[in-house]
């Protein structure tokens, strides 16, 4: 039976970080923190800035809370050994507090860029909201650690790949706790170590065994030099390989692939449960592509002599067009583009075209040409449904083999590519076989190429369906060509199965054994993981490194203990990066990948958060994956239904978290993807050349930069961050200057998470001037701090004064905002500016001892604090130490009353939805729709009518409203109100 902590968390499930101890379970740090970390009854925020030059010492701030997060943490690990009677059964309540915060995982470069600190700022910042709302929050953190740069940065430097992988990890997390991220370490994993990767080769065995994975001939691209397979990445436009500089080849190699189109289906209407942007949801749907037809058996004539290769069968979308077929395109690579089945007198001249088409594809170059570049084969196909018709068939560039059969029909009078590929190529094309409706003169039409649905025309190649309509002829002609055995129904998908498999050392070896006898078998889990072999040459020639260890390769069949080989093969890394979210809800487990309750209690993931470079294949794989283990009951409310040992309110809560987000294994209900960060980049106007900072200077006189050789304006503008621009700024220079706190707030302030932020130093200044500022409006209150909490108040606020129940008014407006900025817009620039609003107010509030000023600063501490740690500790133990009293009132109090040892501690302050009507307002009256007068300091909501009689006695009125002669009031003829702003008499 799972057993968990009661006073921290879910055991397996933990998220309580070094920085936010419940109170109510560990009043004795509390206490401890209170006594020995002592604050001095005159310690104020203005210690921490510079008296000459007004620089916050943001280093040694960090240091005190980094260390006295540090020691919390110790301190909570220590009670949990020292206390095991405070464990207890996982609970229903747990589960529904149970709230999963998951940042994309780096790959261990090293390096962090202003991409890392942005999106880390970002999730640790909203981990840090929901902590302080009460929810148990999963944070974790690891590395994607495997793939193609550390094997080539080992070549390069002539180290081992895991060692120089280690080396970068140690090195990313000191950054990342130089930028104040919370993550929960306990739950750390990296996806090259063998503890990971045995449950990676696990679950590619499961995939086996359920008939998901196969392996097959693809083609692949082979750099002849290195004598080794590219990634498409690896092929330059001109066709040539990065490295050796040799034209790639295309080679057929055997690999591994995984069914994902099997899942097509799911994959594409489950989109519709989840919360993601529209535009991700787009892509993925674009991706799979899903299109609705038929497919038609064109049989060769005459016959080829082999069975396999007698007819082509060919999927369209538009059957309704069958009848206007004037040729057939085949791809490079379809099966008949062989010296066996082509016309002796056409092959060589086919087969070096199709030899240059694959080249072309392999270097991914502008196939703007290749969709009208062709060539005949000498073959003939008969139409399916008037064999007396001959189609010409040819091998077109823009067919793909990956794509739907590799082959299709080609109807120039109904689809612009076949018309140019007609044209360029001297096809006769048919005349048009549908017209729009209603039916009208084809030649009328403004292009010669008619793409709509329409009526099919009354001519004698429509045969019987001439004036139907295109639906209807349709469902007819597939109709016939079935009963004939030469078309059906069909649903073809722009999706192809995932091609696992890389020719390279650093990655999970395929847990796949070739036997003579019996063929491919899966490694046993008992031996698994099959690791890595160390001591191999890595040169990143002559094909997979793992082949040239023989002694590893050799091995014993599982089934008949026969001579065999291991696949020498690794898997792709995003193998690796489509479970690790599930890992991270049992990271330490030793006997499977991970426990079926804890993962079923934490999924599905509450938001995702990362680039939206990655909203296509890692989220794909990772659906397909995570639909995969839960169909197959690894995961989710199936999987443990059957537990007896689980008790049924445990199901329940499981079953309404499932049912509650995503369906059918989804794994990431929300995600948030954030924009690139640019920098500001200066160019040589005359030659385009990017510019090095040093090679600018501000002009004396007007203060511009120029170019100092040649005193030239430079052109400037933001870029995507690059070496080769000299645009990158680095986070550890930011931080050092300004704070790890300015420089997240800063980046939370420039722009939404979803748009492309540009990053500019300059004016970071601003968010430091605004730390100090309200620094010192918490020194200032703390010299005279309240004598009674807003909770002992707020039944008597009708006796509040005007400024006291504006005060009330203002800090809840600021709530409302942060709030809906942190769990619905994700708009955190909006959040600031809520709190810069919020600080500015307060300072200028006279009464500082009234209970509605404290509230409001400790509300704007609270809500601060999550995007600005270290500050919002300071700020939070200085008001503590300093006479202010413990919030008593649901407001903002923490768990149970108490002084909290950190303000991480406390609960984040809710909204009081009476408070935020305003209760005095200004009134501008309009005259004719000109303004005369205004009524000031009047209630809030007051009627028409009531606000015309204000009006109609107010000290301006008898210039504006009265005739002067008779002293009457003039007839009023209309009245445009504006509630609460204008009042526009018409008279």
């Amino acid at each position: 039976m799972l057993r968990v902590h009661r006073c921290v968390r879910p055991a397996g499930l933990k998220s309580l970080s070094a920085n936010a101890v419940a109170t109510s379970a560990f009043t004795p740090i509390a206490r401890w923190l209170s006594t020995s970390q002592t604050v001095s009854a005159h310690a104020r925020f203005a210690q921490w800035i510079d008296a000459t030059t007004g620089k916050l010492n943001t280093s040694g701030l960090e240091t005190k809370w980094k260390a006295r997060w540090a020691e919390i943490k110790a301190l909570e690990k220590q009670q949990m050994r020292a206390d095991p009677s405070s464990s207890t059964e996982l609970t229903a309540e747990d589960i529904e507090r149970l709230f999963y915060v998951l940042v994309m995982f780096p790959y261990p470069s090293g390096v962090l860029h202003m991409g890392h600190v942005r999106v880390y700022t970002i999730s640790d910042t909203i981990s840090r909201f929901y902590k302080m709302s009460g929810k148990h929050v999963i944070h974790p953190m690891g590395w994607d650690a495997f793939g193609l740069p550390a094997e080539n940065a080992a070549i390069e430097r002539g180290i081992a790949p895991d060692a120089w992988t280690a080396s970068n990890i140690d090195i990313m997390k000191e950054q990342l706790a130089r930028i104040l991220a919370d993550f929960d370490w306990d739950r750390e994993l990296a996806t090259c170590d063998p503890s990971y990767y045995k449950w990676t080769q696990y679950i590619f065995t499961r995939l086996f065994e359920h008939g998901m994975v196969y392996r097959k001939e693809a083609v692949v691209n082979w750099d002849p030099i290195d004598q080794t397979v590219l990634a498409n990445e690896q092929v330059d436009r001109n066709g040539r390989s990065w490295r050796s500089g040799a034209v790639v080849e295309q080679r057929k190699l055997n690999q591994w692939f995984a069914k994902i189109t099997d899942y097509a289906d799911d994959l594409l209407r489950d989109l519709e449960s989840l919360d993601w942007p529209e535009h991700v949801k787009s892509m993925q749907t674009s991706w799979i592509g899903r299109s609705e037809g038929a497919e038609f058996a064109f049989a060769l004539d005459p016959p080829t002599p082999h069975s396999e290769a007698r007819s082509i069968s060919v999927f369209t979308s538009r059957p309704d067009t069958l009848f206007g077929v004037s040729y057939l395109a085949i791809a490079a690579d379809h099966p008949l583009v062989s010296s066996a089945h082509l016309p002796k007198d056409r092959a060589e001249e086919v087969l070096q075209y199709a030899q240059q088409v694959s080249a072309t594809q392999a270097a991914g170059s502008d196939r703007t040409q290749s969709t009208r570049t062709g060539v005949f084969t000498g073959l003939y196909a008969k139409h399916p449904l008037d064999p007396s018709r001959l189609v010409p068939v040819y091998v077109a560039g823009y067919v793909l083999s990956g794509y739907g059969t590799g082959a299709v029909m080609g109807v120039p009078a109904h689809d612009v590519r076949d018309y140019e590929f007609s044209q360029a190529n001297g096809l006769s094309v048919l005349p048009p076989v549908v017209e729009p409706k209603p039916a009208s003169d084809v030649q009328s039409l403004e292009m010669p190429v008619f793409t709509g649905e329409g009526m099919l025309r009354r001519i004698p190649e429509n045969g019987p369906y001439g004036g139907m309509s295109s639906a209807q002829a349709a469902m007819e002609i597939i109709k016939a060509a079935a009963e004939r055995g030469v078309g059906k129904n069909a649903v073809n998908y722009r999706l192809r199965d995932w091609l696992l498999s890389r020719q390279r050392y650093w990655g999970a070896p395929v847990p796949i054994i070739h036997c003579p006898s019996c063929g491919a078998v899966p490694v046993p889990e008992s031996d698994l993981p099959v690791q890595l072999p160390s001591g191999i040459e890595i040169s990143g020639r002559g094909g997979s490194p793992l082949a040239r260890a023989t002694e590893w390769v050799n091995c014993k069949c599982p089934k008949c203990s026969g001579a065999a080989k291991r696949d020498t093969d690794t898997l792709d890394t995003f193998v690796d990066s489509s479970w690790y979210f599930l890992r991270y809800t049992d990271p330490h487990n030793t006997r499977q990948p991970f426990d079926a309750l804890r993962a079923s209690a934490a999924m599905p993931v509450d938001i995702y958060i990362g680039g939206v470079e990655h909203a296509i294949l890692h989220l794909l794989y990772s659906r397909f994956i995570s639909k995969f283990l839960w169909r197959t009951k690894s995961f989710g409310y199936q999987a443990v239904e059957s537990l007896g040992t689980v008790s049924e309110a445990v199901k329940d809560a499981i079953r309404k978290r499932e049912r509650g987000s995503a369906v059918n294994g989804e794994p990431f209900k929300r995600l948030l993807t954030q924009g690139m960060v640019h920098g500001l980049t200066y160019k040589d106007p005359s030659t385009g050349r990017f510019l090095k900072p040093d090679e600018v200077a501000a002009d004396r006189d007007s203060g511009e930069l120029r170019i100092k050789l040649t005193n030239e304006l430079p052109a400037k503008s933001y870029e995507k961050m690059s070496k080769s621009k000299y645009n990158g700024v680095d986070p550890n220079e930011t931080v050092d200057k300004f704070g790890a706190d300015a420089t997240r707030l800063h980046m939370l302030y420039l722009a939404p998470p979803q748009d492309t932020l540009e990053w500019d130093t300059q004016s970071i200044v601003g968010m430091q001037r605004w730390i100090n500022r309200v620094g010192r409006l918490v020194d200032s209150a703390c010299d005279t701090p309240p004598t009674q909490s807003i909770g002992m108040t707020l039944d008597s606020r009708q006796q509040w004064g005007k400024e006291a129940r504006e005060t009330f008014r203002q800090t809840n407006i600021a709530i409302q905002r942060a709030t809906e900025a942190l769990t619905g817009t994700f708009a955190f620039n909006t959040a600031i500016a809520a709190l810069i609003e919020l600080s500015n107010y307060l300072g200028t509030v006279a009464d500082r001892k009234h209970p509605t000023f404290a509230h409001g600063l400790m509300c704007l501490i609270k809500m601060l604090s999550p995007m600005a740690p270290s500050v919002g500790e300071e700020l939070w133990e200085i008001v503590q130490k300093s006479g202010y009293p413990q919030m008593t009132a649901s407001h903002c109090a923490a768990e149970n009353g108490a002084e909290a040892a950190s303000v991480f501690a406390e609960r984040w302050p809710k909204v009081d939805e009476t408070a935020l009507k305003q209760q005095n307002v200004t009134i501008v009256v309009q005259v004719n729709g000109k303004v005369r007068f205004r009524l000031e300091d009047v209630e809030a909501d007051q009627s028409q009518e009531d606000l015309i009689q204000a009006a109609s006695e107010h000290a301006q009125a008898k210039k504006w409203l009265f005739d002067l002669g008779s002293g009457k009031q003039r007839a009023i003829r209309k009245v445009i109100h504006v509630p609460n702003k204008i009042i526009n008499i018409i008279i």
